[in-house]
Order: C-alpha cells, then structure tokens, then sequence
C-alpha cells in the first residue's frame, strides 16, 4: 500500500478527482494548503499599497492505493493537474504499513 501525496493548483482539484474516481480511487482526503516553490510568489496592488504574496493557496490531496494501481494513479494526477506552466505541483509517494477501517476491524488493502 502506498499514501500519494499531490500538491495541484485548487482549480485542478475537480479534474484529478474525476482521473482517479475512473481508476476506482474511491477515497481522498482534499485540504486547503498554502506554500511555494519556484514560483516565490508575487507582488499585489491593494488600495494603492503594493505588497508581497509570499505563500500561494494550493491543494494537498492524500490518497491510499494498493501497490497494483500506484503507477496509474500517479500518472492520472499528472495528467490531471498538469497545466504546463510553473506551479503545477509535485506528487510524493510513501509506503504505507499498515491501514485499519475503525467500523468493522478490515485491515490491509481491505480497509482502503
């Protein structure tokens, strides 16, 4: 079993949620982030007064697969939240040793 992390751009959240709703993903968890990479951010007029947006909203999605689909829903995601300029995210993959559905005790791929 494996947890995939990806960061996306918010508006992409939709696509790749549909992308691996068709792979059979039934479970996700999707949290409002703020962050940055090589974007750094921009600067913003606001009633005259400029100012620096260090940090931009993101979406961090965490999904648990089994090892068979892994491959296919990191490439769903890619082509998912791929918009083809800077700041369309990054995806982390980590084993994942054990998982447990706390309503009736399935454990394993069973319990995702």
């Amino acid at each position: 079993m494996k947890l995939i992390t990806a960061i996306i751009k918010p508006f992409k959240s939709d696509d790749v949620r549909e992308a691996l709703s068709e792979l059979g993903v039934n479970g996700m968890t999707v949290t409002e982030v703020k962050g940055f990479g090589r974007q750094k951010g921009h600067t913003e007029l606001y009633r005259g007064a400029e100012y620096v947006v260090d940090f931009l909203p993101k979406t961090k999605i965490e999904v648990a697969v089994s090892d068979a689909v892994v491959d296919q829903a990191i490439e769903a995601i890619c082509k998912a939240a791929n918009t083809g300029h800077i700041g369309d995210g990054k995806i982390f993959v980590t084993s994942i040793e054990q998982s447990i559905r706390i309503r009736t005790g399935e454990t394993g791929n069973e319990a995702l």
